[in-house]
């Protein structure tokens, strides 16, 4: 009798034990083609893993090369909602800037909005905690004489603005890019410091925004 409540008692404690360690924090990572890179090796989700605690945080890449908002929308149910993530980092924009001049294929700011706003709300009411960040270049020259300058630093405005009205965290990797740019691009260039190619992340790049990830996340679980 008293070895079967003994046994009782560590299968309950066993239990309670295991009720009591912490799930760790699924983020998904939700954008184009940047975020679909940012899970290979090296690149800025690949390092964020190394550089969060993996008892504390479960990283998932949810990027597809070309979307826009719009593209997120209509798949957020499958890519993001169906992993049941506790955190949603959007970085979506820069192809609905890029593609008005490549392709006449871009966002008009209002319905970038819209749709922003959309998926925010949807995200919300499964109980995600979102986070939003600017579109962080299209080309590096510091003198904003980048084509694309103009139409980036608003839907960044959009982006900012819209995160302060639903009061929530954003991520200003725009700013964190011209910021170093400033200190590290002294000849103008609009490409090489932390892009390959104007828009996608080199070396630089990928470990500018993992750092600029990990502040963020680092408050989500105090």
């Amino acid at each position: 009798m008293k070895l079967l409540i003994r046994s009782l008692l560590f299968v309950a404690t066993v239990g309670l034990l295991a009720m009591t360690i912490a799930k760790p924090t699924r983020v998904v990572f939700f954008g184009d083609s940047i975020t679909q890179a940012g899970v290979n090796p090296g690149g800025y989700i690949d390092r964020l893993k190394k550089m969060l605690p993996a008892e504390q945080f479960e990283l998932m890449g949810a990027g597809i090369g070309g979307n826009k908002i719009y593209d997120l929308f209509l798949r957020m149910d499958d890519d993001v909602l169906a992993k049941q993530p506790d955190v949603v980092i959007v970085w979506v924009g820069v192809n609905d800037v890029w593609h008005k001049a490549s392709f006449g294929t871009g966002t008009d700011p209002d319905k970038f909005v819209k749709f922003y706003e959309a998926v925010v709300k949807k995200l919300q009411a499964a109980n995600a905690k979102v986070m939003l960040c600017t579109p962080a270049a299209i080309g590096e020259k510091t003198d904003f004489s980048n084509q694309q300058d103009g139409d980036l630093n608003q839907y960044s405005q959009l982006i900012r603005d819209l995160a302060k009205r639903q009061n929530i965290p954003l991520i200003d990797l725009r700013k964190a890019f011209l910021d170093y740019n400033l200190k590290n691009n002294p000849d103008n260039k609009e490409k090489g410091i932390l892009t390959t190619d104007r828009v996608h992340l080199n070396e630089a790049g990928n470990q500018l925004v993992a750092e600029q990830m990990q502040k963020a996340l680092q408050g989500v679980r105090k």
